[in-house]
């Protein structure tokens, strides 16, 4: 998400009429454009479609279940910051909301001067854990590609009756002569032994 000259967009989400006017201003005045406010009783994945907010800022008494699933909804679709103000400090509803993807979960007296550090930090570990996130599946990827490379080299080895460093250089030697990568030409090779097996 990382920080950019644009003001963030922000869904606010209110269960207090009272104070959701106030808490729009307060964002407004600290440089944030308020592109929703919805009651927590709505749809909310319904209003983040149709909104495409960069972060949802929640002000509620205490976070209910049909909330909290469609913060973990839409989290895990398409993952935003989640900043939730609340009187609610039970352990197992700050749980909840944190495995629906709360990113902030405030449970002390908001003020003014305090909203933009929270959400400023909420935004970092945000990005933070989307970076590792980034990384796992990077590495799941890797690790997924190197079993399919060593599984075609068996398939090689046994086919060609060649070593294990043979076996691989016959596959870079098609993969380069195809314009292909030996993890999907692996995979080709794979498939093509499946066949005929």
């Amino acid at each position: 998400m990382a920080e950019s000259a644009t003001p963030l967009r922000v869904m606010l989400v209110n269960d207090r009429h009272d104070h959701a006017d106030l808490m729009r201003r307060e964002l407004v005045a600290i440089g944030y454009i308020v592109v929703a406010h919805v009651s927590a009783g709505d749809n909310l994945q319904v209003a983040f479609e149709g909104y495409r907010p960069d972060i949802i800022v929640a002000e509620m008494e205490s976070p209910d279940c049909d909330t909290l699933e469609y913060m973990r909804v839409i989290s895990d679709a398409d993952p935003r910051p989640i900043v939730m103000f609340t009187n609610d400090d039970d352990p197992f509803t700050i749980r909840r909301a944190v495995m629906a993807g709360v990113s902030a979960y405030v449970t002390d007296a908001r003020s003014t001067h305090r909203l933009r550090p929270v959400l400023d930090a909420a935004i970092a570990r945000f990005d933070q854990l989307q970076a590792v996130r980034r990384e796992l599946q990077k590495t799941r990827k890797t690790l997924s590609e190197r079993k399919l490379i060593e599984q075609a080299k068996g398939v090689l080895m046994r086919k060609l009756d060649i070593d294990e460093p043979g076996a691989y250089r016959a596959m870079r030697k098609m993969a380069m002569d195809r314009n292909l990568r030996v993890a999907d030409l692996a995979r080709s090779l794979i498939a093509a032994a499946d066949l005929l097996s």
